[in-house]
């Protein structure tokens, strides 16, 4: 294996650097399961029949605290991508756990937010609307909650073999699959909270 030591770790290899293009093309499916979820939540968003609205069950606090977790938990995942190119690896576990964390806590609040929708009566089979609406949210989830225990198998193979060609691209990939989370977060929060909450 050809080590490149122009380059950051992550890159330093041709497998590494296919893995990462690999995984950009990945991301773009996922961009078109989440538009499709979108266009769908757009189309359903008024059929909400004898169920409430989403003006009836948002409820912002919660809503901004999740916003905050995620956008926190981005900066902190881009700090650990930095120690992580400088080779301080114990900065690196830090900040990856820290992130772990954030999201850990960003689903303990839409754990309490499906309760919320549940008493008062927006369930999937309530209406159009709610079951888009839970099932867009479900989604992004199950991918934060996949992105936790990735992140966790990452921390555990960075500390028993240190920051190498291969676990710094795992780290990497990695960091661009919760930015992704995080962006599309963004236009949750944008377009259906926020637009829902008017």
């Amino acid at each position: 294996m050809k080590i490149d030591h122009s380059l950051p770790l992550e890159y330093s290899t041709e497998e590494n650097r296919l893995k990462i293009l690999g995984f950009w093309i990945f991301l773009g499916a996922e961009i078109m399961l989440f538009a499709t979820l979108f266009a769908s939540y757009f189309t359903l968003e008024g059929g909400t029949g004898n169920g409430p609205t989403g003006a009836e069950v948002f409820e912002l606090k919660p809503v901004l605290i999740e916003t905050l977790l995620l956008l926190t938990s981005s900066f902190t995942i881009g700090l650990g991508i930095h120690a992580m190119r400088i080779h301080n690896k114990k900065a690196m576990m830090t900040f990856f756990g820290i992130t772990l964390l954030l999201g850990l806590s960003f689903l303990g609040f839409e754990v309490y937010e499906f309760v919320h929708y549940v008493h008062v009566g927006a369930g999937l089979q309530t209406s159009a609307f709610t079951a888009i609406l839970l099932t867009t949210l479900g989604t992004h989830g199950a991918h934060v909650t996949f992105g936790f225990f990735w992140g966790l198998f990452i921390l555990l193979q960075v500390k028993k073999y240190g920051l190498t060609p291969e676990t710094t691209n795992k780290s990497f990939i990695f960091s661009l699959y919760w930015h992704f989370l995080d962006v599309v977060w963004i236009f949750i929060f944008s377009f259906v909270y926020l637009k829902g909450m008017m």
